[in-house]
């Protein structure tokens, strides 16, 4: 096996890798979210107000976790590339 194989399967191994640590991380997230929205929302003392807040919370994690897996997909892509040539 050459050295460019090797590596190609390293990448493609390290790219599964970090896809399912991803979405296991991203699971977690979204199950803890919608635990705390359920609990919020059957809390009849809550005001609304910090019901509103609380659902706003998940709002910037999800736009960075979007934005951390396009990057690092971009950064595999250009990996992929990269070795694809030799």
């Amino acid at each position: 096996m050459d050295a460019n194989q090797l590596t190609k399967q390293m990448l493609e191994l390290n790219k599964a890798a970090f896809d399912n640590a991803f979405n296991s991380v991203a699971a977690v997230q979204d199950q803890a979210q919608n635990m705390i929205s359920l609990l919020v929302e059957q809390t009849p003392w809550f005001p609304e107000e910090g019901k509103k807040a609380i659902k706003q919370w998940g709002n910037p994690y999800m736009k960075g976790r979007e934005t951390l897996k396009a990057a690092v997909d971009e950064g595999y892509k250009k990996a992929e590339d990269l070795f694809a040539r030799f």
